[in-house]
């Protein structure tokens, strides 16, 4: 039970945390919506608010980094995973009717820089997912100067789209920028070659 009641809170927080950011949550809402009672906060979360919040991050941030990966492993190339990852996103963005977004932006927003380690978590966030969309396109041989281009590219296109179709309550935004990304990355990977065959 105790563990459950752990696990609400941070569920619950994440979640609140994309759609108000670090000052539009306070503790009471965290509490009400969790159904948590008062007294397990300090109990799960000896420091506070501001532990529990770090925690609700690096859980979301987790499960970002997960579906990144996977969306580059299971893919033939970078252009198509993607593609994948972009198509992927926008039917989470559909199913959650439009609430998702991403686990660090509101918090950077909120400028809530006094806390310290939560300002290190969303700024490591970006350099882990950057980078690893930079090595697919580098493994793919897409030069280093371009690889990182285009990585940071992809990355400020998922946060501006996160944004954009929350506005407009329509994910078509994501199908065409995805097409196009795909397109670009697929233009600047060089085509493999083909072993010789044997005479």
């Amino acid at each position: 039970m105790a563990k459950d009641t752990r696990d609400r809170m941070i569920e619950t927080t994440a979640r609140l945390l994309q759609h108000r950011g670090y000052y539009g949550t306070p503790l009471s809402l965290i509490l009400s919506e969790s159904g948590a009672p008062r007294g397990s906060l300090y109990f799960h979360f000896p420091g506070g608010k501001d532990q529990l919040v770090v925690e609700a991050t690096r859980r979301t941030i987790a499960q970002g980094t997960q579906a990144l990966h996977q969306a580059l492993a299971a893919s033939a190339t970078p252009a198509k995973a993607v593609r994948a990852l972009f198509e992927a996103t926008a039917q989470i963005v559909r199913d959650t009717d439009y609430t998702y977004g991403c686990p660090v932006a509101p918090i950077i927003l909120d400028a809530s820089g006094d806390l310290q380690e939560l300002s290190d978590l969303c700024r490591q966030t970006f350099v882990e997912w950057i980078g690893m969309l930079r090595a697919a396109f580098v493994d793919a041989g897409i030069p280093k100067k371009r690889a990182a281009a285009l990585a940071l590219l992809v990355e400020s296109a998922i946060e501006g789209l996160l944004l954009i179709t929350r506005a407009y309550r329509d994910t078509g935004p994501w199908l065409i920028i995805a097409a196009e990304l795909e397109t670009i990355v697929a233009d600047a990977t060089p085509p493999r070659r083909r072993p010789r065959r044997k005479s």
